[in-house]
């Protein structure tokens, strides 16, 4: 992606480097969470998928676990994360004026910037979790070293991450429309097969939204490279649910979806990716 020119957005909180007291988290609680899982290879895949649930997401304050901060000293892992953070700046710019164009009013998330834990509006965000969306305070909360765990997954390339940073974006949007509010409404009147089904859902329409933003930087702004839409497809085919059930060695079990699958992501974000319309999106219609 040509980005380096692109307008930043002014939209975000780097709370990086703040300390875990900072976050409202004391050191006990760190110790008391530290997971047991990180010692073992199915243990890191594990949340790691955790992790690739990019979604709606609210917490208890109680977490599969937390690693304790670390700072690098190296000049050279600065530079790099402040490119990555440039580079979310840049993107989030782009939802901005995409949604700002499609929906009249359209109310700007802040985007915060973490690492490892931090206090919000739903309770305690954990690195583990991935990138999340809190409707409660209207932020999107991403730590960085996110992209790295989309390499290892097999989605490299700064498409596949822009993805990520739109796919939130979309949950923003969704809250805005209310069909968030309603569907979470709804999950607490079915069965948990249902509450499932209406999950994948909005999980799906968020990818579509994801393609309507990518139809968007293509065809307004031209900064997209050979490759880039391969990314993005590859990364949505990364996270699909029976690919992470798989994984984490289960059996493939589509009644436990709560995202999709990776032909259902795949195939959405193309919907919207083709048509440039979010009104194309109507996952509920079609499910």
């Amino acid at each position: 992606m040509r980005w380096r020119n692109l307008r930043r957005s002014s939209n975000i909180d780097d709370r990086r480097g703040r300390s875990s007291a900072a976050a409202g988290l004391p050191i006990a609680a760190i110790m008391r969470f530290l997971p047991l899982l990180m010692r073992t290879k199915l243990g890191k895949v594990a949340l790691v998928i955790g992790a690739l649930y990019l979604g709606y997401q609210q917490f208890s304050g109680q977490g599969l676990g937390l690693q304790q901060a670390t700072e690098s000293s190296s000049q050279t892992g600065a530079a790099v994360e402040d490119d990555n953070s440039a580079f979310v700046a840049a993107i989030l710019a782009t939802t901005e004026s995409m949604w700002s164009q499609l929906m009249p009013g359209y109310k700007e998330p802040t985007l915060v910037l973490y690492s490892d834990v931090t206090n919000t509006g739903c309770g305690v965000g954990q690195a583990q979790s991935g990138p999340f969306y809190c409707p409660a305070d209207q932020q999107i909360y991403i730590d960085l070293s996110f992209m790295d765990e989309l390499k290892n997954l097999g989605a490299p390339g700064d498409f596949a991450f822009a993805y990520v940073v739109a796919h939130e974006v979309a949950h923003h949007v969704q809250n805005l429309e209310g069909s968030s509010t309603k569907v979470h409404q709804l999950q607490q009147q079915v069965s948990k097969i249902e509450a499932n089904k209406l999950s994948v859902a909005l999980e799906l329409q968020a990818d579509c939204y994801s393609g309507v933003w990518g139809h968007h930087v293509s065809e307004q702004l031209g900064i997209l490279d050979d490759g880039d839409i391969e990314e993005g497809l590859q990364a949505a085919s990364a996270i699909g649910d029976d690919r992470l059930q798989k994984m984490s060695g289960r059996a493939v079990q589509p009644e436990a979806f709560t995202h999709g699958s990776s032909a259902q992501r795949v195939k959405w974000f193309k919907q919207g990716f083709n048509s440039g319309n979010p009104n194309s999106c109507n996952t509920f219609e079609k499910r």
